[in-house]
């Protein structure tokens, strides 16, 4: 009998921590989405704006679209990029992310006329002086088409 009551007295104790535990409190927990992807109506481009952690994490570096004037060509330059900027889409489409303000990217699309070491020539492609992603374009990729989420 007396083994029996102290079974008893044990199932109870672990039945009582058991359910303490199982409680429903209110979390502090909020999901952050990293990225904001806006897309545009009737177009494949998007908007993204990145938090400022994201933009901490992923270490996002710009530079500036310039002009180059190609050994032997007469009149204007060609614009020129960091090839790490060039992104390459599943239908062969070449484009680069543009960083219209900060923490905002925009895809743009490029015409590539060649590709020298480090640098892509551009037969068309953002104008002098806009800002480019050169480091962190194929994560801005990933956050725009969904991949991981």
């Amino acid at each position: 009998m007396r083994q029996t009551s102290l079974l008893a007295v044990t199932a109870l104790c672990s039945a009582a921590l058991l359910s303490a535990g199982c409680k429903e409190e209110a979390s502090a927990y909020v999901k952050v989405e990293p990225a904001r992807v806006e897309h545009e109506e009737g177009s494949e481009i998007s908007k993204m704006t990145l938090t400022e952690k994201a933009m901490e994490r992923l270490a996002v570096k710009t530079t500036a679209v310039r002009e180059e004037k190609a050994e032997g060509a007469e009149g204007g330059g060609q614009l020129v990029v960091p090839y790490s900027a060039v992104m390459y889409g599943s239908n062969g489409d070449t484009f680069v992310y543009t960083s219209p303000k900060d923490r905002t990217f925009v895809r743009a699309p490029v015409e590539i006329d060649s590709i020298k070491g480090e640098i892509a020539l551009l037969k068309k492609g953002p104008a002098v002086g806009v800002n480019v992603v050169s480091v962190g374009a194929a994560e801005l990729f990933g956050a725009e088409v969904g991949v991981g989420h």
